[in-house]
């Protein structure tokens, strides 16, 4: 009786809810799924990783350039003090 039973519900759960096996065809599908997002996203990341490090890298630039041009300036006013120091020693003497 208890056999019976199960054979029942054994059959209505394959009726009802087939098991579905993994094939070598699903698997083919899955990994070409899987290298399609890779080829897909993969550029994306790389392009916007170099965009980063290159504006990094610019920034860095621009606030060494700043700083060059400031040490200019007091490099340019350092000059004209010192020029103007020796044209009135010159004549002085």
């Amino acid at each position: 009786m208890m056999s019976d039973k199960t054979q029942l519900l054994d059959e209505i759960d394959t009726v009802i809810a087939p098991k579905r096996f993994l094939d070598l065809r699903y698997f083919t599908y899955v990994v070409l799924a899987m290298l399609l997002v890779l080829v897909v996203v993969f550029p994306k990341i790389y392009i916007q990783q170099q965009i980063y490090f290159k504006s990094r890298d610019i920034a860095k630039l621009n606030v060494e350039y700043e700083t060059l041009q400031e040490e200019n300036k007091i490099i340019g006013a350092s000059v004209e003090s010192i020029k103007f120091k020796n044209q009135i020693l010159d004549t002085l003497f």
